[in-house]
């Protein structure tokens, strides 16, 4: 296995908006000739659109693009500009009289950092789309990722910035990467070593606090935690797939995040993973969830690693924390 960069993935294409002064931004994967795909989630607070599309029993055979937002619901509104900008290009179900783009979309909840009112438009769907066509992903504080915290259960003062990062491997003729955006409830930690790289910081800001452990004193109380989370992202593969592999290899990335996120998948996060197939190399199905699991996980690191402080947040890097 060797690590590539996840714009050697043939077929698919990344792009990027972002609002910096505002705090917020999108984040596009476009499959030109159409993705197999599939959905999980398993966070209790999701914000998307069209994802009822890619359930097993649904007719819908392949999606041209996935919308990534901040914003919350509000930013759900990018995915118009990737749907005009996809029509523009004559991408999508053929209808007779034109076409139509199948472009789910998820949304963080990013709304405690920046301004408030900035919220991703469909200007900035558009303007992603458009940059993907450099497909020279970027990480860190970009896109999706501009206004991502992480360890938020004891409220804005004490949580640290990520964003959006990326990682992909080959082995033989398979490709697979992941994209995701870190805005969890939880702490985050190293995939390898298990070292805690990220998450809720004490008062001072001089060490690291365990957000489980913080709950788990909590347990006998009525504790409001809704302070903006979820974490979303999307793999992608060169694989030869059908849809309902695609659901199920979805829910077992979501081992990434358990890994390395901790608490992970709440009832204030809205953790949403999509699965895009579009390739011919045959695969083993179990040992590509492994391995989808294990590229989340190094993308989730990824993102930690590379944000930079802003809107007064600090990374871990800047605390000597690592």
């Amino acid at each position: 296995m060797k690590e590539i960069k996840i714009n050697e993935i043939e077929g698919f294409r990344i792009g990027h908006a972002t609002n910096t002064e505002g705090g917020t931004g999108c984040s596009v994967i476009i499959c030109e000739e159409g993705a197999c795909t599939g959905l999980s989630v398993m966070g209790a607070a999701p914000a998307s659109r069209e994802t009822e599309l890619l359930k097993p029993l649904m007719d819908c055979k392949a999606v041209h693009a996935v919308t990534l937002t901040g914003g919350s619901a509000y930013g759900l509104a990018a995915a118009d500009g990737v749907i005009k900008y996809l029509e523009e290009k004559e991408i999508g179900f053929d209808v007779g009289m034109g076409v139509v783009p199948i472009t789910p979309a998820s949304a963080i909840f990013d709304l405690i950092v920046g301004d408030f009112k900035a919220r991703p438009t469909k200007e900035m769907g558009y303007a992603a789309c458009v940059d993907s066509e450099n497909n020279n992903p970027g990480c860190g504080n970009v896109g999706v990722g501009t206004g991502a915290t992480v360890g938020k259960f004891k409220g804005a003062e004490q949580c640290m910035k990520t964003g959006v990062g990326t990682y992909a491997v080959q082995i033989g003729d398979l490709k697979i990467g992941a994209i995701v955006a870190v805005n969890a409830l939880g702490d985050i930690f190293d995939a390898d070593s298990g070292k805690q790289i990220a998450g809720m910081v004490n008062k001072d800001h001089t060490a690291f606090e365990k957000s489980c452990e913080a709950m788990w004193d909590s347990v006998q109380q009525d504790v409001n935690v809704f302070s903006g989370n979820t974490t979303i992202g999307c793999v992608i593969t060169n694989a030869n797939l059908r849809k309902d592999q695609c659901c199920k290899l979805a829910e077992m990335t979501h081992d990434g995040y358990a890994r390395v996120i901790k608490p992970v998948h709440t009832t204030a996060d809205g953790d949403s993973i999509y699965f895009m197939a579009h390739g011919d190399v045959e695969v083993y199905q179990d040992a590509l969830g492994d391995l989808s699991a294990y590229v989340m996980a190094k993308a989730i690191n990824k993102a930690v690693i590379s944000a930079e402080s802003a809107y007064g947040f600090k990374t871990a890097a800047d605390l000597g924390l690592v």
